[in-house]
């Protein structure tokens, strides 16, 4: 998938979470890309998360980050 793609997207789950406190925003939106993208557009958008780091959400790059780190 093209990383235009995934950057839309999960901006979009970000900016849904925006009203949450920022903890808990990254960690829905955390969830959210664990439960519902297939392993390879997550792969994909770690790999290049920090090339796309300007153009991320920072909630979004929160809960990257996030996943990165997890087991």
């Amino acid at each position: 998938m093209r990383h235009d793609d995934l950057v839309r997207m999960i901006n979009q789950i970000a900016e849904f979470f925006d009203a949450y406190p920022p903890d808990e925003a990254a960690a829905g939106v955390q969830q959210h890309v664990r439960k519902f993208w297939d392993p390879s557009m997550r792969a994909e958008i770690l790999a290049a998360r920090t090339e796309l780091t300007e153009r991320l959400h920072p909630v979004a790059r929160d809960a990257l980050d996030r996943l990165a780190a997890a087991p």
